[in-house]
């Protein structure tokens, strides 16, 4: 019983580093994606941050009826 050749391990090691290859080209990219999805997600934060904040203020503006009832759907309907 013989084992690998060298040319049998020569073909495995270019396969292993062919793959290694591959692989850090896909996590670069996907710590990239990781990168801009954070970015958008604190911007969207902030953007939430500041409608409500302007809901807020429009709500103790009282531009709608100070009465609570008013919104309220009449009894008929």
């Amino acid at each position: 019983m013989s084992g690998p050749t060298d040319n049998d391990l020569v073909t495995r090691l270019d396969d292993l580093e062919s793959r290694l290859a591959f692989q850090d080209d896909l996590i670069e990219n996907l710590n990239e994606v990781v990168a801009r999805q954070d970015q958008d997600l604190a911007r969207l934060t902030l953007q939430l941050k500041a409608l409500a904040a302007k809901l807020s203020d429009i709500s103790q503006a009282g531009d709608g009826p100070a009465d609570p009832a008013a919104h309220e759907i009449p009894p008929h309907y």
